[in-house]
């Protein structure tokens, strides 16, 4: 549950990403005392769980925003620090530039990031995401004397949880696309397969020559050098394979 502050009836916070930068990020980092930055609460978002996220904000239903400070991972290096409470946050996919209004300029970058209960690579994917808005300008970085390993000051965080019932919905969609790909019955797949299998196997006795029939005093019938019992060919099924079985039977 958030935090409850005294906002307008009706009040809905929609933003665009250009005005998330423009009017809440940048006037951030400015230390802009203007009122209405104060809707997104100041906290180290890498501290907690993503589900403790929204007792923590000032507001929200689906979607919660932050200003988050930024570690790094390394002393020397600029990788931020992904980890948090019990396990850490992966980025899928490369930064995604933030476009002016006119489209003329690039004004910032947000990444795209999934959280992971457990330790990197054996983590388990949660339903919790979030975006991740940051500046490209070197010199909001934050001061790093004494071997600070902090990288940036602020930066602004949109977390939200994905639908349940929407990953039902793919789930089921996936379940319907199997069953559908293997729609016949295995029974009937089989009663052909014996079928065809037995016609290929008499195929090569169709079109036998006549002068080439020899009957042994056994009853057996030689076409092309084999021998065929007359008595098996009535096995055959005749419903379906009935033009096929009589030029055997005549071997001719």
């Amino acid at each position: 549950m958030s935090i409850p502050i005294d906002l307008p009836p009706g009040f809905r916070f929609h933003p665009t990403d250009e005005e998330l930068i423009i009017h809440y990020l940048k006037k951030k980092l400015s230390s802009s005392t203007n009122p209405i930055i104060s809707i997104i609460a100041d906290i180290n978002l890498y501290k907690f769980n993503p589900w403790e996220l929204p007792d923590k904000a000032l507001f929200g239903e689906s979607e919660w925003y932050f200003f988050s400070p930024r570690d790094r991972k390394y002393p020397n290096g600029v990788r931020p620090n992904r980890a948090a409470a019990s396990g850490y946050w992966k980025a899928t996919g490369t930064d995604k530039p933030i476009l002016s209004s006119n489209g003329s300029l690039c004004i910032a970058v947000k990444k795209a990031l999934v959280f992971y209960r457990g330790r990197p690579s054996k983590g388990t994917k949660t339903n919790w995401m979030m975006y991740e808005y940051r500046l490209l300008n070197e010199s909001h970085h934050s001061l790093r004397l004494g071997g600070s390993m902090r990288l940036d000051d602020w930066v602004l965080c949109r977390v939200r949880r994905k639908s349940n019932i929407l990953t039902q919905t793919k789930a089921t969609q996936e379940s319907r696309k199997r069953s559908s790909s293997s729609s016949s019955d295995p029974a009937e797949c089989s009663e052909e397969k014996d079928i065809t299998e037995t016609i290929k196997y008499f195929r090569g006795y169709e079109l036998a020559p006549q002068e080439d029939k020899v009957v042994d005093e056994q009853g057996h019938i030689d076409c092309q050098g084999g021998f065929l019992e007359q008595n098996s060919l009535s096995d055959v099924n005749s419903d379906s394979q009935t033009h096929k079985v009589s030029s055997i039977e005549k071997c001719t």
